[in-house]
């Protein structure tokens, strides 16, 4: 341990030792490149104002003094020149231009032999060149020192040789040497962070960029190579060990075919997170990818003014509000001002985290209230409804786990479809002025229990607006990263444990969607819906399952991790559908946000189906209880009956593809 301490202490004499020795030095060679300056124009040139050697004597004695005088004042030689901005020299040029008006002044003041203004002004330009000169030289030696060739090399040993500065690359060889995915502003404000910043753990070699004004050029000493230069060779040459993605509008199919790339070379693969104004109090940093990247889609912000408007000064009723969706939908509604936010679950930790966090953010700016109940205790419900008189209802309580409700289908009935209609029966009852439903993408001709219970929902939403008070909307995206049920968690929990990573089929493909997304969209749907829509959001391409675990083993940075598929789960259809007749839209003021035309059941008709699940559920069998959800939704099909579909299509679409191949223009494709 002390032999540590003294390693440490003879390190910090040595560095101590080089920033004391490092003025003097510096002071040292602008006194040389003065005199050189001096000898020129004040020695060698012989103008019409000849000086004898008194008058160089003097000129000099003035010149110097007043140069050096005015630099250690403004402390010139206490800047740190390796690291030196423009404002390090920018305070050379006003001290040296103060340093010229002085002589000026005194070259006229004083009895002295006189020179012209035109030599007085070239020996402090020439001074004052060199000085820069000498400056930018030790910069740039010190930053492109590092290079492993023969130029670096040498810059190097001129460094060590003028300066007594060890070489560079002892210490930048422990750094990690990092490609930077983009040269502008982001790009090149982390480069500039990276070299000026000692303590950093990564020196920049290179950048990649697709700008034809900077491929070929250098910033800072660093080079910018276009994508189709950059090879696994090359990268190796220059020992790249990560690459990191330093523009923040790149398109998700272009960030997914560099990271691709970059991946399979076997490289790390990093972010450069700036802030923007669109994320306030943002701050920089390097991180990996988050999973919501491995989607490669940009997430969609939908939060408006008008959205805003809406819910300020408004009483809000979250069911579910401790859960993942509900939780979002409170801190979202939190930042809108609404007059008061009432959070009811089931689960009371859930609840409970979610007030302790809005307190601490808000205190007493935010009228908050937790009820512990369930939505299927309809007098419990009833008492909110009297005590609060909610305005808005947003109902995101509900049982949403597919295999568990297919074992537990008489809970997932009661929970999910009379839950509901308690709530709508209780708007009516108390008139609230709307209510919001969070629905699924399962409930699109669904395979299992909780998505038929969903689309149950669904109807008797649109119903109750056909002869309601209230105001009806409910909105259907699909999987929420990072929920409880999501599984991003389960396959972290997989990696942890060193795999295997289980897929049930890896022909499954989902649409994913953040949380503050889903959350974003149930709140603006809500607040523009006129009555009875059914919002769905355009969710873009769909993702593989089997390739987000790929990207996250690869991520993890764990080796030897097995991808097992185990077979489809009770319930489980391969793809999941956002539409019942996708040709059949309306737009709304949101691109993102469609409206499916649906027809609505009467009051009378779902009455009747109500009645059904009940006598059902009464039963207490579960068996029972889902025939009974086959007969009251039409669409809701077995799974082997969807699977089998859509394995037929795929296979249609790859023989399609392959007659394709060996189409030729203006031919029509083979009947085989």
């Amino acid at each position: 341990m002390s032999k540590m301490n003294e390693e440490k202490t003879d390190l910090k004499e040595q560095v101590d030792k080089k920033q004391f020795h490092m003025p003097r030095i510096l002071i040292v060679y602008d006194m040389l490149v003065y005199l050189i300056a001096a000898v020129l124009l004040l020695v060698l040139y012989e103008g019409n104002d000849k000086l004898t050697t008194s008058g160089i004597f003097q000129q000099v004695v003035l010149s110097a003094g007043c140069i050096f005088a005015v630099r250690m004042t403004g402390k010139i030689y206490g800047q740190v020149w390796r690291y030196g901005g423009i404002q390090c020299y920018i305070r050379l040029l006003s001290t040296d231009a103060i340093a010229f008006s002085i002589y000026l002044l005194m070259e006229l003041c004083l009895p002295v032999e006189k020179i012209t203004f035109a030599r007085m002004l070239s020996l402090s330009c020439l001074n004052l060149l060199g000085a820069l000169a000498i400056r930018m030289l030790y910069r740039y030696a010190y930053k492109c020192g590092n290079q492993e060739s023969q130029w670096g090399k040498f810059l190097n040993s001129v460094l060590y040789f003028f300066s007594g500065i060890e070489p560079g690359n002892e210490k930048e060889n422990r750094k990690i040497k990092v490609a930077i995915i983009g040269a502008g502003r982001v790009g090149v404000g982390l480069a500039e962070d990276l070299i000026s910043n000692e303590q950093s753990s990564y020196v920049p070699r290179c950048f990649i960029d697709v700008s034809k004004e900077k491929i070929g050029r250098e910033i800072h000493g660093i080079p910018v190579w276009t994508e189709d230069d950059v090879t696994v060779k090359k990268l190796a040459d220059y020992e790249i060990q990560e690459i990191i993605f330093a523009i923040p509008s790149m398109k998700a199919e272009k960030k997914k075919k560099l990271y691709e790339f970059y991946k399979n070379a076997g490289y790390k693969v990093k972010v450069y997170d700036y802030p923007t104004m669109y994320v306030a109090g943002g701050k920089r940093h390097l991180r990996e990818f988050d999973v919501e990247e491995l989607l490669f889609r940009k997430p969609i912000v939908m939060s408006d003014e008008k959205t805003n408007a809406y819910y300020r000064d408004k009483v809000v009723l979250i069911t579910g509000g401790g859960g993942s969706i509900g939780s979002e939908l409170c801190r979202q509604l939190a930042k809108m001002h609404p007059k008061q936010i009432i959070i009811l679950d089931i689960y009371e930790n859930g609840a409970y985290d979610v007030q302790q966090e809005l307190k601490i953010a808000y205190g007493n700016r935010l009228k908050l209230q937790i009820e512990i109940c369930s939505i299927t205790h309809r007098k419990a419900l009833e008492k909110v409804f009297e005590t609060y008189h909610p305005q808005i209802v947003i109902n995101a309580a509900a049982h949403k786990h597919v295999p568990l409700m297919e074992h537990n289908c008489v809970e997932a009935i009661y929970n999910n479809v009379f839950g509901t209609y308690n709530l709508v029966e209780l708007c009516e009852e108390y008139e609230a002025e709307r209510f919001m439903m969070v629905s699924t993408d399962k409930a699109v001709n669904p395979t299992n229990v909780m998505g038929a219970t969903k689309r149950m929902c669904e109807m008797i939403v649109q119903s109750a607006s056909t002869h309601g008070k209230v105001k009806y909307s409910a909105t259907r995206f699909g999987n929420v990263l990072g929920s409880a049920g999501s599984v991003i968690p389960l396959f972290k929990r997989q990696i942890a444990n060193g795999g295997p990573v289980t897929v049930t089929d890896k022909r499954i493909i989902r649409y994913f969607m953040t949380i503050p997304e889903a959350s974003q969209l149930v709140l603006q749907s809500g607040a523009m819906a006129k009555n009875g829509e059914l919002f769905v959001l355009d969710m873009g391409q769909p993702v593989k399952i089997l390739d987000l675990a790929e990207n996250m083993i690869r991520l993890s940075g764990v080796e030897g991790i097995e991808i097992v598929e185990t077979g489809l789960r009770p319930g489980e259809k391969l793809y999941e559908e956002l539409l019942v007749k996708t040709e059949e839209l309306d737009k709304t003021e949101n691109s993102m946000i469609f409206i499916e035309r649906d027809t609505a059941l009467s009051e009378e008709e779902i009455e009747e189906k109500m009645q059904i699940l009940r006598e059902a559920c009464d039963s207490g069998d579960n068996l029972i209880a889902k025939q009974a959800m086959r007969k009251v939704v039409p669409t809701f099909k077995r799974p082997e009956e969807v699977n089998c579909h859509v394995a037929n299509e795929k296979q249609e679409e790859k023989a399609e593809d392959k007659v394709e191949v060996h189409k030729k223009p203006g031919m029509k494709a083979a009947i085989f």
